[in-house]
């Protein structure tokens, strides 16, 4: 019986005179492996906050937030037409079934829709309120 010949390994040559023995010597080029297991493993503490940043999780945690103390402050009416969407930048953007509650809310409503939110978040979390149709 016949030794398995020799194949030469794939990927690029290695670099030095002990890397080509290895490879020869294992019939198979692991140098790429090899630099995987040397680079440093990383904390977890190093790891979560881009994690954390990457899930938006505290973006989410606001706007459930929101979401929540809306149903709870504002009319059951306005609850029923309008809804919050999004808060960029201080500015709660609402979004609102129908032109005609639209108007409604715009017209009479909006100062004390901005003045309940105040009082809950606070003047700087929620600085103006825009309303568009949803």
């Amino acid at each position: 019986m016949r030794p398995p010949r020799f194949q030469p390994p794939l990927g690029p040559p290695p670099r030095s005179a002990r890397e080509r023995t290895l490879a020869l010597w294992r019939g198979a080029d692991l140098t790429d492996e090899e630099r995987a297991l040397l680079t440093r493993a990383r904390s977890l503490a190093e790891l979560l906050p881009q994690l954390l940043e990457d899930l938006r999780l505290e973006q989410r945690r606001q706007d459930a937030e929101i979401q929540q103390a809306w149903r709870e402050i504002m009319e059951p009416d306005i609850v029923a037409h309008a809804r919050p969407v999004a808060l960029k930048k201080g500015t709660l953007i609402v979004g609102v079934d129908s032109n005609a509650w639209l108007a409604e809310i715009v017209m009479f409503r909006r100062h004390d829709i901005l003045r309940r939110l105040q009082q809950v978040f606070g003047a700087e979390r929620i600085r103006a309120v825009s309303f568009c149709l949803a």
